[in-house]
């Protein structure tokens, strides 16, 4: 076998590296019925080195969306249940002593991983949430004055459940800027449902997704091969002041007390040219732009407390710029 092919089959090839993302969606479906946007929205992160934010009510699937992509992917993966006692130490790692060489040793975390699961983020105190903060920005971890690089890629995965459940803690700005996407997990539709339950009526069992028949289909040499084309992804300078233009929109918006930072531009215009690639194309046209636009963008801005009474969302004040924002021809 040749050494640069993985055990996905690839070479390397951008345009196989494209196909077996795109088959993601097909055996993740094995698993999951009915989130093709968070898959995608799971795979343009990975693409962008980003961490995604996965809202939903309990019970629709979040956790058994990223278990499943982890497995279709090949990629290591590792779970935190967050709690309102979790120490930053359970996440990160800690330094032992070893009674035999009678010296501290590092016991690595569970951060030490390709995708981590953090589950229920918002239900642990602030402390503990900015733990993961320079694991997500600088991919290390920093214990006793000493850095530890993380593994690449590394992905955290993120749920929450809707803030207004008892016993959340909103995570802060600052935090919630690190997030490339927040993907919203709906309920599913009656359809969807039922092929749910017969799935599970026919003995389909949520922990065991190799019974499910779930395979590896890509791999970390086909997340290289993207990335390297991704970023050679045309953009033109018309589409860039696009994005600049949407941004600064939303720092003008009546509805909003915070608008949405540079870095939260330098995302949109990261997120548009992964979609731009996977949709087949080596250029950004306006049409990416607006398809990123709400997972991108919704995080990072805050509404009013007059307008939230009124009704009005972070995704309808987007809406409503993207409708006004010039399009470049």
């Amino acid at each position: 076998m040749d050494p640069t092919t993985d055990n996905a089959g690839t070479t390397g090839d951008p345009d196989a590296a494209r196909a077996s993302l795109e088959a993601l969606r097909a055996e993740i479906a094995k698993a999951v019925v009915g989130q093709d946007p968070a898959v995608t929205g799971l795979v343009v992160a990975l693409l962008c080195r980003g961490h995604v934010l996965l809202e939903g009510v309990p019970g629709v699937a979040k956790t058994l969306l990223v278990r499943a992509l982890a497995s279709a992917l090949e990629l290591d993966t590792k779970r935190v249940q967050f709690t309102p006692d979790l120490m930053p130490s359970d996440v990160t790692g800690s330094l032992v002593y070893d009674t035999r060489s009678a010296e501290f040793s590092f016991q690595p975390g569970p951060v030490f991983t390709n995708l981590l699961l953090a589950d229920e983020i918002n239900r642990t105190p602030p402390k503990t949430q900015s733990s993961l903060l320079e694991a997500m920005e600088e991919r290390q971890v920093t214990v006793d004055g000493t850095p530890r690089l993380l593994p690449d890629p590394f992905l955290v995965a993120a749920t929450q459940n809707p803030v207004e459940y008892e016993g959340t803690y909103p995570l802060p700005e600052a935090q919630l800027d690190r997030f490339l996407l927040k993907l919203t997990i709906p309920l599913p539709s009656r359809q969807d449902e039922i092929d749910v339950l017969t799935r599970h009526a026919e003995g389909f069992n949520p922990r065991d997704l190799k019974g499910a028949g779930l395979r590896s289909v890509a791999g970390p040499a086909d997340l290289e091969a993207a990335r390297a084309a991704v970023a050679k992804t045309t953009v033109s300078p018309e589409i860039t002041a696009y994005v600049v233009d949407i941004c600064r929109a939303t720092r003008e918006s009546p509805s909003l007390t915070l608008g949405v930072s540079p870095r939260g531009a330098t995302a949109l215009l990261a997120t548009s040219r992964a979609w731009a690639w996977l949709t087949g194309r080596d250029y950004v046209i306006p049409d990416d732009v607006k398809a990123l636009a709400l997972p991108t963008l919704r995080h990072r801005v805050q509404l009013r407390p007059e307008a939230e009474m009124e009704g009005v969302t972070a995704d309808s004040v987007i809406n409503a710029i993207l409708a006004h924002v010039p399009v470049p021809r």
